[in-house]
């Protein structure tokens, strides 16, 4: 029997969409949510897959770090790079492709979640990110580890955040 558990984290962070044609190409931000499953192979003697505030730890430690409140950009986008660089204090994280929430989820799963659950036995099976409460993107694993990218809509939105943080 296969179990999955999943973690919410919350956190704000500002971007911009390199080469959009709409109001995205502007700075702004979001009170974003990101959902992380995670499966593992059995569970320990308490009965857990992982104990939900390790993961807490492990997946909210790197967010607030590297992501929340500061700007994640395109590394194509020097303009916009040139000009975070000029405030300081500054806080920003260069994505090698847009931020947009699909690339964000694609990111956590592919290249954050294993580098900090890398030693705990167990994997992120799927990422949800959440931009605004009624938009989200999905990044999946499939059973051979290949992506999948498929919209995720059964999860309620009832506690999900509103406005902007600035």
């Amino acid at each position: 029997m296969g179990m999955t558990i999943m973690r919410r984290v919350k956190f704000n962070a500002g971007h911009r969409l390199f080469r959009h044609e709409g109001k995205c190409q502007f700075f702004h931000g979001h009170n974003y949510v990101a959902d992380f499953y995670v499966t593992g192979p059995e569970t320990d003697a308490v009965g857990r897959i992982i104990d939900f505030a390790q993961l807490k730890s492990l997946l909210k430690g790197w967010i607030d770090e590297n992501w929340d409140h500061g700007f994640l950009l395109n590394i194509e986008d020097e303009n916009g790079l040139n000009a975070i660089r000029m405030v300081e204090p500054t806080k920003y994280f260069v994505l090698p492709y847009n931020p947009t929430a699909e690339n964000m989820a694609r990111y956590l799963l592919d290249e954050v979640c294993p580098s900090v659950l890398n030693e705990l036995g167990v994997q992120a099976v799927k990422v949800v990110i959440w931009e605004t409460e009624e938009s989200c993107a999905e990044a999946t694993l499939d059973q051979d580890d290949k992506r999948e990218h498929s919209l995720f809509d059964s999860f309620q939105t009832d506690s999900f955040p509103t406005g902007l943080h600035w």
